[in-house]
């Protein structure tokens, strides 16, 4: 058993992107196959970092509203493959998941603006 310790330099994040920090510092690693075993015990986020983060522009009740959906969790799923589809391909999963009765489905942190698949 071993203790690592382990900084990033502010730079490497977006500003107010708990996404992009999260991802960035424990999605990517905890994938390493080489890794038997992996568990972060503590993380620390400089108070400049913090102030970066603006917080949600709304809260749950909004996306209840919308989805006119109450009394129950909220259901959805990343769409995967999370890399590749065509923007036909990946609006079919889409559709199948919310034909299925999720209520929502997201993408994946990787997914941006590719040649294929333009937002």
């Amino acid at each position: 058993q071993y203790i690592c310790y382990v900084a990033y330099p502010l730079d490497l994040f977006e500003e107010g992107s708990v996404t992009n920090m999260f991802t960035s510092i424990v999605g990517n690693v905890f994938g390493f196959k080489a890794l038997r075993a992996l568990r972060l015990e503590d993380l620390r986020i400089p108070v400049a970092y913090v102030k970066t983060f603006q917080g949600p522009p709304h809260g749950i009740q909004v996306e209840r509203d919308k989805l006119n959906k109450y009394g129950r969790p909220l259901l959805g799923c990343t769409i995967k493959p999370k890399l590749g589809l065509s923007a036909k391909n990946y609006g079919r999963a889409v559709y199948e998941c919310l034909r299925g009765g999720l209520d929502f489905t997201k993408d994946d942190e990787n997914v941006n603006s590719q040649p294929f698949m333009r937002w």
